[in-house]
This record gives C-alpha cells, structure tokens and sequence, in this order.
C-alpha cells in the first residue's frame, strides 16, 4: 500500500513539473490552424493551401522573434507579435470570400473575447 501512495505522489509530482515548464499549452502547427479555419469555413483547396503557407511563414516569424528575445521579456514582444498577427489575419481576409470573411471577423471577435476573459 505505501509503495502505491509513493508511486502516485511521483507521478503527480511530475505532471504538476511538467505543467509548471510548458504551460500546459502547445502552439498550434500551421496544418492545425488551416484544418480549424477549413472545417469552420469551408475552405476550397486553393484556399486551404494559401492558407498553410500563410500560417507556416507566420509560424517562423514567431519563431525569430522568439529566438532574438534571449532576456524573456514577454512585454517586449508583445508588439511585435501583434503586427505578425495583425499582419497574418489581413492576409487571411484577402483569400477569403466575402462570406467567409464575415465569419472569420466573428471567430476573431470571440476568441478576443474569451482571451480578455481569461485575462491572457
């Protein structure tokens, strides 16, 4: 009986480790978001491979801006991030039709809702 409490409080020592490190959340490849963005819009072929090569370049922006933040301040990337964002969502804008891109300001306007919500 003892060697399974111990057992158990290991395991639950490292999952709460390993939430601590990664935040428990994983970004999001660019085949996953043009998979999101496909099944909530229906995206034609042509769209869904823009829209991969949109996310993929978005993606390696992101990760040189993480790359030249070596002092982890998150505050100072902010802006940045903002205009890769900015920049990314009106290129999404331009490959969607005019309905598509109605929807797509309200999946925007949600997830800024929720993301105020949540204080992140």
């Amino acid at each position: 009986m003892k060697k399974l409490v111990l057992v158990c409080a290991f395991v639950l020592g490292i999952s709460a480790l390993s939430f601590a490190q990664g935040g428990g959340r994983q970004r999001q490849t660019p085949e996953q978001m043009t998979a999101r963005l496909k099944d909530s819009l229906s995206l034609t072929s042509d769209q869904v491979t823009k829209a991969t090569a949109i996310f993929a370049a978005q993606a390696k922006s992101q990760d040189s801006l993480r790359a030249a933040n070596t002092g982890g301040d998150k505050s100072a990337m902010r802006p940045a991030q903002a205009a890769l964002r900015k920049a990314t969502n009106d290129k999404i804008m331009a490959i969607l039709t005019p309905d598509q891109a109605a929807m797509y300001k309200k999946q925007l306007a949600a997830r800024m809702a929720a993301r105020q919500q949540g204080g992140n």
